[in-house]
């Protein structure tokens, strides 16, 4: 970037059903762009062998968490098989002002608390499979879960599919490396936007180097 230029990270939010190729997806843009790093959510549930704390998660205890909330310190936060999980705001604050783009892996109903917060930072994207036979043979295939468990998902995938109009972009990921190309095309516009770029109108009067525009 130019010197003098300056630009305000952004909030990259991306969701999916179970077995759309999210994290797949996810995974391979935190490889590719450096100026991008995973949003760390904060968690009562307890700490697993390998996990580090700040890196994998913030390991909380209840009272902590809570204290969080009613401080206005979550931009979202949820509660997941008795376990509460949220994105801390100060961490995403500090990279934004520092001209960095925090990725969210977060559901619809997490994308829109934080799209009530920060409406103008959020970028956000739907991941859709290309059809419903094709999801329901990801999730079947990948061997994690059982037939009724498999079911389980697909009827919740039809919930969060019907959400996808509350999102700025959908991308439909029917090859892995044309969808990663789309959402890393976003991305890269998204970082461009003149509302992104606060030292935009000192760089430009500084180009016109005192110059009247002609009329």
């Amino acid at each position: 970037m130019p010197a003098g230029m300056s630009r305000k990270g952004l909030m990259f939010v991306i969701s999916s059903p179970s077995g759309a190729g999210k994290t797949t997806i996810a995974r391979q843009l935190l490889e590719l762009e450096p100026e991008l790093s995973m949003s760390v959510s904060m968690t009562t549930r307890p700490q697993r062998a390998g996990e580090v704390d700040g890196r994998d998660y913030f390991f909380v205890d209840q009272a902590s968490f809570d204290a969080t909330v009613s401080a206005g310190g979550l931009l979202e936060h949820a509660t997941v098989f008795g376990n509460s999980y949220g994105t801390p705001a100060a961490p995403v604050d500090a990279e934004l002002t520092a001209g960095k783009d925090v990725l969210f892996d977060v559901d619809w109903q997490g994308a829109q608390r934080m799209r009530t917060l920060r409406e103008s930072d959020i970028v956000s994207v739907f991941i859709l499979p290309p059809s419903a036979a094709e999801l329901e043979r990801r999730l079947t295939t990948r061997g994690r879960d059982p037939d009724d468990v498999v079911r389980q998902r697909m009827a919740r995938a039809a919930t969060e599919m019907s959400h996808y109009a509350e999102y700025d972009f959908v991308v439909v990921n029917d090859d892995v490396d044309r969808c990663l190309g789309n959402v890393r095309a976003i991305l890269h516009a998204e970082r461009v936007r003149r509302v992104r770029q606060p030292g935009l109108a000192d760089f430009v009067e500084g180009l016109s180097g005192g110059y009247q525009p002609a009329t």
